[in-house]
């Protein structure tokens, strides 16, 4: 009887940590933090890209059109990613595309928008990361729709085909 009460209890042991291993990959523990939309796009200052001129946000974000504010950086693989997205999105003029390049060396970013092209009307710089917190993003990419200086839609992560569908129709 002993011989087979150790196996039992072993193959008992085994699946129930089968059982909580399975449960725990079911359930995502991904933060996704609560994306206010709506709330009034915060004012800033910033240095543009290409002229390293200082512009406040409000010279930026000035019309009643839609605005795309696309947090990226050079050395971001998600961000590779989504660049053909935002260079399609970048033809429609219903949309104006803001690109707010975070903690990023200049050569660097602007090495990657030579190779893969420019979507961006406006490019912003935050060295330090201090912008993008103040738009409440934690990583890169993340992209905010703005329409009348309010946040419209927050995506967090890369630009895909579907998220543009999305944007497309709410621009329309």
């Amino acid at each position: 009887m002993k011989d087979k009460l150790i196996p039992s209890i072993i193959i008992i042991s085994f699946i129930i940590i089968f059982f909580i291993f399975y449960k725990g990959l079911q359930e995502t523990n991904i933060y996704t933090p609560k994306s206010e939309i709506k709330k009034d796009i915060p004012i800033f200052s910033g240095v543009k890209f290409d002229s390293k001129e200082n512009v406040n946000s409000s010279k930026v974000f000035n019309s009643n059109k839609f605005y795309l504010l696309n947090i990226w950086a050079s050395w971001c693989v998600p961000c590779r990613q989504e660049h053909s997205h935002l260079m399609r999105l970048s033809e429609n003029s219903k949309v104006i595309l803001i690109g707010l390049n975070y903690k990023d060396n200049f050569n660097s970013a602007q090495n990657f928008l030579t190779k893969l092209g420019n979507p961006y009307e406006t490019i912003l710089l935050d060295e330090d990361g201090t912008i993008s917190i103040e738009w409440g993003a934690y990583g890169v990419p993340e992209t905010f729709l703005i329409h009348k200086n309010k946040i419209v839609a927050k995506y967090i992560g890369p630009l895909n085909e579907q998220l543009i569908n999305e944007i497309n129709s709410i621009i329309k």
